[in-house]
């Protein structure tokens, strides 16, 4: 298995979950990752990291696959500027590359935020450290493993 994947899968079993992790033809998009589970893209979550000026914090965000983010509605609900994260930034701060991001398995602190229309489906689609490995998980188990705040990213 992919040291990623190994990550991936120890970091949720430590918050008592035990994930089905898939290896799909590959992921790189939201409707490529739907296709691959046969799922609308709603039910795919997208792994974004931004950063917020004037500090180093990663914000990682899970935001539903058929959403876009409203960057200053992020900056609004996290109270300053935002930016998105440069690929390098990226893996410096989750220990993954862009489009493997995972919701588990950081390798620094991010604070995670998650989209508020993930909620509307029983299960959702996430990567498990690679453009190639998907788990799925209840909206409700991953907000509750991760911590993530809930954002609200339509009007």
């Amino acid at each position: 298995m992919h040291p990623s994947v190994e990550r991936v899968a120890a970091a949720a079993a430590a918050k008592g979950l035990n994930l089905e992790i898939r290896e799909t033809a590959g992921a790189r998009s939201s409707e490529d990752a739907a296709r691959a589970v046969g799922a609308p893209v709603g039910r795919i979550v997208k792994s974004l990291v931004f950063i917020l000026s004037g500090s180093d914090l990663p914000l990682l965000l899970l935001v539903s696959g058929s959403n876009r983010v409203d960057e200053a509605r992020l900056a609004a609900h996290v109270g300053g500027a935002v930016r998105r994260a440069s690929a390098e930034e990226v893996r410096e701060a989750t220990g993954f590359a862009i489009g493997g991001v995972s919701p588990f398995g950081a390798t620094g602190d991010v604070q995670i935020l998650m989209d508020e229309d993930l909620f509307a489906h029983p299960t959702v689609w996430a990567s498990a450290g690679t453009p190639l490995h998907v788990f799925e998980i209840v909206p409700l188990a991953l907000r509750s493993a991760t911590g993530a705040a809930v954002l609200v990213l339509k009007a």
